[in-house]
């Protein structure tokens, strides 16, 4: 397999006219065909690709002349909207990239480049909520014009968010999987203990035993009567010869029959395969071109890691060996350099420059392409802005203050002023990584580099730069002294201390921010995670995946909102937002602390629709260690003021070094009820109203850390509260005709059971309009048992059979979602968008009578 991935790396980064190694023997040239990836479709291709799209993007957000500031929102918000379909397009080619290839350097660009990305595609998204006042687009347009399908829009889940952890960061994971392992075991310790029985559950278990008893004596019974009828009957039927010419005719007219049948079932299956109705049975079992790729793959990963480690110790072994051979050759050079800037800058202007200081870049600012001149001016007008700073500041206030006084005008002003896009933290960190793939990688021949290796002249690039900036920090301490010396000499100029720039005025006056006082600083983070394990608020994750949230594209919500009616969102626009809010900044440092700051979210939905599965499947999909503070989790813990504020330290701090973390908090309509129910006063349901949010204001950009609460009732909280808490509010409806017929297809298979033409699907859905995914988990859990598996030959599933049980579920009904529709249209994204609304009708009754008049 090793040998079949060389060949592979070899054809797939080979530019294209560049010569190949010659396959010469039989059993290579068959690998190579087997792989059959000497296309233009490579994963070198595919990152080529992705570079050409992402310079054309940024050719278009970064042009020489700035966008004028457009007046129309729906123009504004379609260019937005392109954006991000592009975006999404580049990210997915780019993770597709990162996957497969193994040269290690272009993996770490590509991998600067994929996280620039995601951080581009989360500002947009952004943007577009601000712009439309929905958390769900639909943009059919811009995806027939891009000639795309819906699965383009599908947000890929990076394999490097668990799978290319930092050591650091998997040692203390698996710290915490072995404490909860540890749980685990003890909890099973005390289950297999004997228990003390009661009298009820005593009596029922003997009677369930005597009634099996009784029922295996009856079912025996009832076969020897059977049996001895029967053969009463055919003995006394047998008789004559008249009674074996009827038998042996009706065996042939059922075998005929069964033979005509079987023959128009299999003409009938060849039609349908032939039209396309009906997939071919060899394409429904993996194939080994299928098996082929997953061993591919598999290798891949190995590779991956093996390249990685010789990459890294070259590293090592090449920055020790520049240290050794050109240390002392680096700090002559630059002494040098720094001694000509010293007599030019006195030749210039009459006097020694100041040597600057370690804040402002020491001597990397004399290795710039500046004259001494320019330098000292430039000394000089850093000097001058520091002081007009702290004057245009007032200004800046009073202009701000004038503004506020002004009223509630702002969405006024900046439409009629035109709409224009926020900056951006990532746009120029992608134009950097752009350039530097045009002038590394865009046309380097790689013909040689048959294994994909590191290229050793691009680390002594690296390493050389590292090593100059710790040779420069040894010259500038030298070369003061040398400055000071020469000073003294020529200039009779006595050494002081060096001018450092000024710090800003007000400095010392502002106020300090309160730092979080630790309430447990002699503790180990063992022992804290053994603690809250023991009290039921640290927890092991599901093993649920985002791509097990089933459901199909909202494919009317284009046409709907064209006719002014809000469609309600399908199941996989929610695992859309999620993947985008939830996964993508919890899985990426860099993105987390620069990417819009997403602290809380709030899942609401009628129960069974996949709440808290998503929280599980966030956090198996990041990685991240999954806190519950729900109120029955909290219930009777830590009690009293002192013991609820060491319950929230303990969670944050603990959330805090196990990064990425998510806060769980389920039925989060409790802790903010108008009033706490009299079968609920035990839990002390509101006890974390007031602390839970000032803790969440103490989450940093740095800290990864996600609160996601989840509640099949809100309308009896307070909304007001709870929309402070959580910062974005995703509604998650039943599921829709096309969501219900995926979820009963994948989930009869996944239980085991087979789709044939018994099993009326169509019919099925239709039936079951407002249940939820939970129930149909349930119902075909009840239905597809093992039994039922193994006689599937002899009697295929039926509509009827999931019917009965359905009956014992009580389906979601329109009240009730028209209800949850209602209380979303209270919280503030709602209000805006029905205030947009009437602001678009009213515009347009303006219009109409407008026409009116000019036609009178």
């Amino acid at each position: 397999m090793s040998k079949s991935c060389d060949l592979l790396s070899a054809a797939e980064n080979a530019p294209p006219g560049a010569p190949i190694r010659q396959v010469n023997s039989r059993t290579e040239i068959f690998m190579v065909m087997q792989l059959g990836r000497i296309t233009p479709g490579s994963y070198n291709q595919v990152w080529k690709d992705a570079m050409s799209e992402l310079s054309s993007l940024l050719a278009e957000e970064l042009p020489p002349v700035p966008i004028p500031p457009q007046r129309d929102r729906v123009v504004f918000f379609q260019r937005l909207a392109t954006l991000y379909v592009r975006y999404v397009q580049v990210f997915r080619q780019l993770e597709e990239a990162h996957n497969m290839l193994v040269h290690p350097q272009k993996r770490r660009l590509i991998l600067l480049l994929l996280k620039g990305v995601m951080g581009r595609v989360l500002e947009l998204k952004y943007e577009m909520v601000e712009k439309e006042f929905s958390e769900y687009h639909y943009v059919d347009d811009i995806l027939h014009a891009l000639k795309l399908t819906p699965p383009a829009l599908e947000i890929p889940i990076p394999y490097f968010f668990v799978g290319e952890r930092s050591k650091e960061t998997e040692e203390r994971k698996t710290m915490v999987l072995d404490v909860l392992n540890l749980a685990d075991g003890s909890k099973d310790l005390d289950t297999s203990m004997d228990k003390v029985m009661t009298e009820a559950e005593a009596i029922k278990i003997i009677q369930m035993v005597e009634r099996a008893w009784q029922g295996r004596i009856r079912a025996k019974l009832n076969k020897d009567v059977r049996f001895s009828n029967f053969d009463r009957r055919h003995r006394a039927k047998s008789a004559g010869s008249a009674f074996n010419e009827l038998a042996a005719i009706r065996i042939q007219k059922i075998w005929k029959g069964y033979l005509q049948r079987k023959k128009t079932k299999i003409a009938r299956d060849e039609e349908m395969i032939f039209l396309g109705m009906v997939m071919d049975p060899k394409y429904q079992t993996p194939l080994q071109a299928e098996i082929d790729a997953q061993a591919i793959d598999t290798s891949i990963r190995v590779r991956q890691k093996k390249h990685e480690e010789v990459y890294l110790n070259a590293i090592d072994a090449i920055l020790k060996q520049i240290r050794e051979l050109e240390w002392n050759d680096m700090a002559k050079t630059m002494k040098n350099q720094i001694r000509q800037w010293f007599y030019e800058c006195r030749n210039t202007t009459g006097l020694f420059p100041d040597y600057p200081t370690v804040e402002e870049g020491g001597s990397a600012i004399i290795f710039a392409e500046k004259t001494p001149q320019q330098l000292v001016e430039e000394i000089a007008l850093q000097e001058e802005e520091a002081a007009s700073k702290s004057k245009a500041k007032g200004k800046d206030d009073k202009k701000a203050k004038d503004k506020k006084d002004k009223g509630k005008g702002k969405g006024a002003e900046d439409d009629d002023e035109g709409l224009t896009m926020m900056p951006s933290a990532f746009l120029s960190e992608l134009e950097v990584a752009n350039k530097r793939y045009e002038e590394v990688w865009k046309t380097r021949n790689e013909s040689e580099n048959f294994t994909q290796i590191h290229e050793v002249e691009l680390i002594k690039e690296e390493m050389r730069k590292i090593v100059e900036e710790e040779v420069r920090l040894q010259v500038d301490e030298e070369m003061r002294e040398e400055l000071a010396e020469l000073k003294l000499a020529v200039d009779k100029e006595k050494p002081g201390k060096q001018k450092g720039p000024k710090k800003k005025k007000g400095s010392k006056g502002g106020k300090k921010k309160k730092k979080e006082k630790d309430l447990t600083p002699d503790r180990t983070l063992e022992s804290l995670c053994e603690e809250l394990v023991q009290q039921g608020l640290l927890k092991r994750a599901k093993n649920f995946r985002m791509q097990d949230f089933l459901g199909d594209y909202n494919y009317l919500g284009t046409t709907l909102r064209q006719n002014d009616i809000e469609p309600m969102p399908s199941l996989l626009d929610v695992r859309q937002v999620l993947s985008l809010y939830g996964i993508l900044p919890l899985g990426a440092p860099e993105v987390h602390e620069k990417a819009p700051l997403i602290k809380s979210i709030l899942l609401v939905g009628p129960a069974g629709v996949g709440k808290s599965m998503l929280v599980h499947a966030i956090c198996q999909e990041t990685g991240a260690t999954m806190f519950d503070l729900s109120p029955y989790s909290t219930a009777g813990k830590y009690p009293g003021k002192p013991g609820l504020a060491m319950m929230l330290h303990m969670v944050f701090k603990v959330a805090r070094l196990l990064q990425p973390s998510v806060i769980w908090i389920q039925d989060a309509e409790k802790m903010f009820y108008k009033k706490v129910p009299k079968d609920e006063e035990q839990l002390e349901p509101r006890r974390l109203k007031k602390d839970l949010p000032k803790c969440l204001k103490l989450i940093k950009p740095e800290d990864r850390v996600l609160i996601i609460g989840t509640t099949k009732g809100p309308q009896n909280s307070d909304l007001k509260s709870m929309c402070k808490m959580y910062g974005k509010i995703i509604l998650i409806p039943r599921p829709d005709y096309g969501s219900r017929y995926i979820l009963w297809e994948k989930l009869i298979k996944k239980q085991g059971g087979k789709i044939t033409n018994a099993l009326d699907l169509t019919s099925l859905t239709k039936v079951t309009d407002g249940y939820t995914p939970g129930q149909m988990v349930q119902v075909i859990s009840s239905v597809v048992t093992k039994d039922r598996i193994n006689d599937l030959t002899k009697h295929p599933l039926t509509a009827d059979d999931f019917i009965v049980p359905l009956g014992k579920f009580e389906p979601v009904l329109q009240k009730e979602e028209e209800a949850l529709k209602s209380w979303y249209a209270k919280t503030p994204l709602g209000k805006r968008r029905i205030k947009a609304a009437a602001e678009k009708e009213d515009a347009l009754l303006k219009a109409k009578d407008a026409k009116t008049k000019k036609k009178k």
